[in-house]
Order: C-alpha cells, then sequence, then structure tokens
C-alpha cells in the first residue's frame, strides 16, 4: 500500500510538473514565430565618391619672359591706356604689371597653375606699393585660357610651346575681334605670316617676337 502511494505521488508530481511547463512555453511571447520581434538589418549609407576631374597641366613649362623682351612685345603691339592686354599662360604676371606699370593699359593675366597665381599676387602687390594707379587696373584669374572670355581684349601676348601656339591659333584667334594684336615671343603660329617680326638679343642668344593684326 506504502508503495502505491508513493507510485501515485510521483506520478502527481510529474504532471504538475509537464502542466507548468507547457504553461510556461504557451504564454511565453516567445512561443510563437508570428511574435518574435523583427530586427530590421542595420542599414549601411552608400558612399559613392566621385572623382574630381584632375586640373588640366599648363600648356608650356614655366619660363620667364626675360624683361627686356616683356617691353620690346608691349612696344611692338604700340599698347596704350586704351588697350586691355591678356597674357595668357601669365606665370608671374611680369607681362600684365609691366602693361599697366610701364604702359597705363588695363591688364589680365590668366593662368591655370594656383602657385603662379600667388606668385603674381605677390609680384602686384609690390608693384602698387611702387605704382599706386595701377591697383585697379590689373587682375590676375586661374582659370584655363582656351575657357576664358576674351571679347574685351585688344592685346594678346604670349609664351608658349609651339604646340599651344598651334591651338591658340585654331582655337582662340576666331574669337578675337579684328584690329586685335596676338604677340608671341619665341615662337609662331605655324603658317599664318606675321605683321612684323624682329630679333632681340637675349644673353647671348638671338630671339623672335612675332606680332599678328587681326583682321
Amino acid at each position: 500500500m506504502a508503495t502505491l502511494m508513493r507510485f501515485v505521488f510521483m506520478a502527481v508530481i510529474t504532471c504538475s510538473t509537464l502542466l507548468a511547463c507547457n504553461a510556461f512555453f504557451v504564454n511565453s511571447p516567445l512561443s510563437s514565430p508570428n511574435q518574435l520581434e523583427t530586427v530590421a538589418p542595420a542599414t549601411v549609407a552608400s558612399t559613392v565618391t566621385k572623382e574630381s576631374e584632375p586640373e588640366r597641366l599648363p600648356d608650356a613649362p614655366y619660363l620667364q619672359t626675360p624683361m627686356a623682351a616683356v617691353q620690346k612685345m608691349l612696344q611692338m603691339a604700340n599698347v596704350k591706356e586704351t588697350d586691355v592686354v591678356c597674357d595668357l599662360g601669365s606665370g608671374d604676371g611680369r607681362i600684365a604689371i609691366a602693361a599697366a606699370q610701364m604702359f597705363g593699359a588695363k591688364a589680365i593675366g590668366i593662368e591655370i597653375d594656383p602657385e603662379l597665381i600667388r606668385e603674381s599676387d605677390r609680384e602686384l602687390k609690390l608693384a602698387i606699393a611702387k605704382t599706386p594707379t595701377i591697383r585697379d587696373r590689373i587682375k590676375f584669374i586661374q582659370q584655363d585660357f582656351f575657357k576664358a572670355d576674351l571679347r574685351d581684349v585688344t592685346v594678346v601676348t604670349l609664351y608658349l610651346l609651339p604646340e599651344a601656339n598651334l591651338r591658340v591659333r585654331n582655337e582662340i584667334l576666331s574669337k578675337l575681334k579684328a584690329g586685335t594684336k596676338v604677340i608671341s615671343y619665341e615662337y609662331d603660329l605655324g603658317d599664318l605670316p606675321p605683321s612684323q617680326m624682329e630679333k632681340i638679343k637675349i644673353g647671348d642668344r638671338e630671339q623672335t617676337i612675332y606680332l599678328w593684326v587681326l583682321s
């Protein structure tokens, strides 16, 4: 009889335990797949970096135009106060500064190299200290001169390489107004006959300056 009672007691405990476990899982919020917490996948921001267009290289290595040649170029172009002189590839700004300082013209220097633009600004400050009246007659622009607006220019100065001079002939001359003077140190414009040529001795070398008057 005692054995039978122990068996009944163990059976009751086992059933109670099973019922309690079942109730826990039924009532738990994790018991149903439909009640599982939905965790959204992490959103990864899309960062697409567009490569910036590389800066175009200058059309000629930087070589300073000798000051004797600068003065001769401006004299050959017969620069006056009423002229707007534009130096394409203006380097340290010496031609533009000389056009304003020596001849009273308005002058623009167009240069693609930012370091040379900074050098031009330094040279301009020194020139203004000597000749304050040129302060509003000169400006320097960091730009590809093939994209520049040259409609108001009356004198264009060049000290470039032959290949760049040919591009100037093909891409720029047609945009200039009649009567504009183009003057180049050392290199011509291909087979376009110059209106005037003059030789100048620089050190122990003789160089040529070419002048074209556009019709």
